[in-house]
């Protein structure tokens, strides 16, 4: 890690009318940092995540990202073709169902390549050749390079997924749900595939999930939320073996019998 965060946020709050999203939200990932949101539904985790990602405007609050140059930028202060920019190349989102993070219709190899020629290349041979390579990373045989996402399983639509986020060379990739609505021995899996490529390329992620043991494995940070509200955030192992906050207590005892 380097001396500098990779993002603040600070007091960021949303409200939809007289409802809270989330409020007075504020902490720091540093590079190659894995922070988890966790709670229950509706506790405000998605929401948050979305007003990191710039994906949702903020009532109020600031999230600034420290860019390639050393600068540190306000994102909502950024243009829409800047902030969009970030998202092809910077960043990476994977969505909780692959279909919305993927173009169903092209083959898995032109999702791939599709990040790659938002960076600028536009050699076929080396977009292809790439594409084979992080078809092969995530655990798909690079046979299935021209089919397309709606013939894969759901689990390998997902590694699809993160394929397409990562191979551009993110620093910060969000994560909703990344195991949700996927069997448990696909789970086990895809979770084994994500940590050992956040290792490998040093990424930094923000993953939103309401599975504790998720948490546990992926995040060396935990954040919990409740009615849109930061009730407990530190270290994974110290909240999740010595949680002091009743919620978490009860959340820790309901979830994690095994």
């Amino acid at each position: 890690m380097t001396d500098a965060p990779l993002l603040k946020a600070n007091d960021v709050s949303k409200f939809y009318g007289n409802r809270i999203g989330c409020r007075n939200v504020s902490f720091e990932l540093w590079p190659g940092e894995v922070l988890a949101i966790v709670g229950e539904s509706g506790s405000g985790k998605t929401t948050l995540l979305n007003c990191i990602s710039t994906r949702l405007m903020p009532t109020t609050g600031s999230v600034e990202y420290h860019m390639r140059d050393g600068a540190y930028r306000d994102l909502y202060r950024m243009s829409e073709a800047e902030r969009r920019f970030l998202m092809r190349t910077d960043w990476g989102f994977v969505h909780q169902n692959p279909a919305d993070g993927l173009r169903m219709m092209v083959s898995a190899g032109a999702n791939v390549g599709e990040r790659l020629m938002a960076i600028g290349d536009r050699h076929y041979g080396n977009i292809r050749s790439t594409a084979v390579d992080w078809l092969q990373r995530v655990e798909i045989d690079a046979g299935r390079i021209d089919d397309q996402p709606r013939a894969f399983s759901g689990g390998m639509r997902q590694r699809l997924q993160i394929a397409r986020n990562l191979v551009t060379g993110p620093r910060l990739v969000f994560m909703d749900e990344p195991t949700g609505g996927l069997d448990v021995s696909v789970q086990a899996r895809l979770l084994d595939l994500v940590r050992g490529l956040v290792n490998d390329l040093g990424l930094a992620a923000i993953i939103v999930t309401h599975d504790l043991a998720v948490a546990r494995l992926l995040s060396h940070r935990i954040m919990v939320m409740k009615d849109g509200h930061v009730i407990e955030h530190g270290l994974t192992n110290r909240v999740l073996d010595d949680p002091r906050e009743p919620y978490t207590q009860l959340l820790v005892s309901s979830i994690l019998q095994v």
